[in-house]
Parts: structure tokens; C-alpha cells; sequence
């Protein structure tokens, strides 16, 4: 009664219109005034004990290390390099658009962000050169999902602190995940681009791309401090995204020079807003994820999977069509932070490593980013293209059959997740 009663009236509050974190948090108030003894007194000291969480320190620093940035033009440096060396191929110009995702997204940590970054530059750059619009904005969608499976990514960061797994170990069984599914976008871009006639660039000389790499160079560094911090012990992902923002303050500011400081204040404004709405969904999910368990559901869906002798192909099977549903209706955060405490036990019981199994829920999430009603990068690309949302999804849907494609890579060959960690964290 207590379940059905917790998971009716979250449903209820979604179909009125009310966002999620409210959702959440009122289906949570109302099952533990109605079905548990305890007092409103606790359930606020619960919502504050889940910001105590050292690991969800970062996704703050992340957020504005980001916004850094985007304001900046670390994006704009970050294209040039990258269609430099890839730009004399057919379809070069999406190609190393991908490319600049790529390397974007292993600096910001967001989906949105990268697509903002990237998108609001090459979009309009692809159309002037011969790509229709549609090209231009479906690739882009697509490749902005790179921002939360290339490392940093803010819902690895939810899926460590709600499960309780290395973070660490997440942002390195990221990497080759992340270059696989770039490898795979620019194989498709590159046999449409046969296909369709698209054009390619002049070819850049040697020293015009050391010019551009040395134009990116502070922008690529941030990838190596960060990454290279935590592979090599000198800090914790936590401490690795205190350095990205300072890091990121630095380059925008006195190194690039592209924001002035008084322009600083309005970007420390906008990442406050982002991580007060982020950290709001994360607290009242947490708050929702602690009925659950208080609930014992997730022991008790583990032990029914267990006597029904359920494979562990089947049961990744049932989770990604679980994950890629909600994915159309709920934010990345809260998905992690709701379903992870039901599956995480039962994946662990049926021998699946816990990394593993958080790569496939990031990659779950990615797709979720480009399917509607709730797809937040066919927002993005709506609102800096000008086309209409359903436009933008139609864009979008020929280069989903990659991700869709990925995802049964990743989820039934572990080694791509786990093959990196094992030798990084082994010496």
C-alpha cells in the first residue's frame, strides 16, 4: 500500500504539471505523514543531510567551471583546433564538430552546456558552408550528449553519491566509452556525408594547426589537470573540481581575456542558479530514494529477481528499457537517484560491476537528453536555432540510432567499462 500509495501520487503530480523536485518531494512528505511514524522535523534534517554528501561538493565547481567556459571562448579556440584536423574530410566540418564536443565535454561535465558551447558557433558555421539545418542541429544534439559520459559528468557524480561507488573509478571507465561512441558519430557523419555530397574543407597545413592547438592550448590543459589530478592521485574528484573553476576563472579572465571582471559577478549568478536547482531535484530525490529504502522495496524487488532466476542479460535488458522510458519524462538526476537504490543491489547480486553498471546508466541518460517531452538538448537547440522543439526532435532522430546502437555495446561488453579502471587503480 505504502509503494503503490509513493509511486501513484509522484505520477500524479507529474501529469499536473508540477516539476519534478516539488513532485518528489511532496509524494515523499505525504507517504511518510500518512504511512510512517515519522515527524516533518526529521524529514527536514534528512533534505540537508543529503547536501552533506562530500562527493555532490563537485557538481557545484563543475557547474561553474562550465559556465566559465561557455562565457569564455575556450569553445570557440576548442572548434578551430578541432576542425583543423579533421576538417579536409568529407563532412569535416560536422566531423570536427563531434571532435569539439568531445574535448568540450571532458571540461564542463553537461550535456546542455556542450551543446550550448559548441552549437551556437558551428550550427550557423555548417549551414554557411552547404549543411542543412537539420544536419547541422541533429548531429550537434547528439554530440552534446558526450558532455555527461566523457569525465567530468555531473550524473556520474549523482550515481557515486547515490550508490555509494568510486567516482574515481567512474571518470576513467568513462573515457573509452566516450571516445568509442565520438569514433562511431563521426563514422556515421562521414558515410552520410558520401551519401549526401556533403562538402569538405581546404586541407590545413602543418603549421596552421599547431597555430590552432596552441590558440586551444589553455583550454586543453583544464582536460589534463583534471583528469590527469585524479588518475595520478595529486587530488579527489571533489578537489579536482574546486581546481577546474579557479582553473577555468583563470583562462576566461587574465589568459584569454575574453570576459572582463565585471562580468564575473553575472557568471557566478547563473551557475548559482543551476546548482540551486540541481541540488534542489538531488535533495528531494534523495529524500524520495530514503522511502524507498526505508520501505525495503529495492530488497525486495532484488529477492524476487533473484527466485525468478532472472540472467543478468535479461535483467540489463529490463533496466534500459526502464531507464530509456523514464528518460523521457524526468531529468537525468533524478532518475539516477530514484532508480539507482533499486537496481544498484540487484545488479551487484547478479554479479555486475557496480562501474559497469553506472556507464550504462549514464548512457541511458543520454539518450534520455535527446527524446522527448523532457529531452533538455532538443530545448537548447531549439532556443539557439529558432526551430520548433518537434523539428528539432526529427533532427535528432536518424543519429539516435547510434546511441541506441552504443548502448547495447556498452551494456553487453563490460570490458569497455571496466578494462581501464582495473589497470589504473591495480598499480
Amino acid at each position: 500500500m505504502t509503494t503503490a500509495f509513493l509511486f501513484a501520487s509522484l505520477f500524479v503530480f507529474l501529469f499536473l504539471g508540477m516539476p519534478i523536485a516539488i513532485s518528489l518531494g511532496l509524494a515523499s512528505v505525504l507517504t511518510i505523514l500518512l504511512f510512517t511514524d515519522d515527524s516533518l522535523a526529521s524529514m527536514a534534517l534528512k533534505l540537508f543531510q543529503t547536501m552533506e554528501n562530500f562527493t555532490l561538493l563537485s557538481i557545484p565547481f563543475f557547474i561553474l567551471s562550465g559556465a566559465f567556459l561557455t562565457t569564455g571562448g575556450v569553445a570557440r579556440r576548442l572548434i578551430a583546433f578541432a576542425t583543423a584536423l579533421v576538417g579536409h574530410l568529407r563532412g569535416g566540418l560536422a566531423i570536427g564538430s563531434v571532435l569539439a564536443c568531445m574535448l568540450f565535454a571532458a571540461i564542463s561535465g553537461s550535456s546542455p552546456a556542450t551543446v550550448v558551447a559548441i552549437g551556437t558557433i558551428v550550427i550557423a558555421g555548417m549551414i554557411k558552408t552547404g549543411y542543412t539545418k537539420e544536419f547541422a542541429t541533429g548531429v550537434i544534439c547528439n554530440a552534446g550528449t558526450l558532455g555527461i559520459l566523457i569525465p567530468p559528468s555531473i550524473p556520474m557524480v549523482v550515481y557515486a553519491a547515490a550508490t555509494e561507488s568510486s567516482l574515481g573509478k567512474l571518470f576513467v571507465a568513462g573515457v573509452i566509452p566516450g571516445i568509442l561512441l565520438g569514433l562511431m558519430l563521426m563514422v556515421a557523419i562521414w558515410i552520410a556525408a558520401h551519401v549526401l555530397d556533403l562538402p569538405r574543407m581546404p586541407r590545413k597545413s602543418l603549421r596552421e594547426v599547431v597555430a590552432t592547438a596552441r590558440e586551444a592550448f589553455w583550454g586543453l590543459l583544464l582536460i589534463f589537470i583534471i583528469l590527469g589530478g585524479i588518475y595520478g592521485g595529486a587530488f579527489t574528484p571533489t578537489e579536482a573540481s574546486a581546481v577546474a573553476a579557479i582553473y577555468a576563472f583563470i583562462a576566461a579572465v587574465w589568459i584569454y581575456g575574453d570576459i572582463g571582471l565585471k562580468d564575473v559577478p553575472k557568471v557566478l549568478l547563473d551557475a548559482g542558479k543551476m546548482s540551486v536547482m540541481l541540488m534542489f531535484i538531488i535533495a528531494n530525490a534523495m529524500l524520495f530514494a530514503h522511502v524507498l529504502t526505508t520501505e525495503r522495496i529495492p530488497q525486495e524487488i532484488s529477492e524476487a529477481i533473484i527466485r525468478a532466476n532472472m540472467e543478468p542479460w535479461m535483467f540489463l535488458l529490463v533496466v534500459n528499457l526502464i531507464l530509456l522510458v523514464a528518460g523521457d519524462f524526468m531529468e537525468p538526476s533524478a532518475i539516477i537517484l530514484i532508480l539507482g537504490p533499486i537496481f544498484f543491489p540487484i545488479a551487484t547480486k547478479l554479479g555486475i560491476d557496480p562501474i559497469h553498471f553506472g556507464i550504462i546508466m549514464v548512457v541511458n541518460m543520454e539518450v534520455g537528453m535527446v527524446t522527448p517531452p523532457v529531452g533538455l538538448n532538443l530545448f537548447v537547440a531549439s532556443a539557439i536555432t529558432g526551430m520548433k522543439f518537434w523539428d528539432v526532435f526529427k533532427a535528432a532522430v536518424p543519429w539516435m540510432g547510434v546511441l541506441l546502437l552504443f548502448l547495447v555495446i556498452v551494456t553487453y561488453v563490460p570490458i569497455l567499462s571496466t578494462a581501464l579502471p582495473s589497470y589504473v587503480f591495480a598499480r
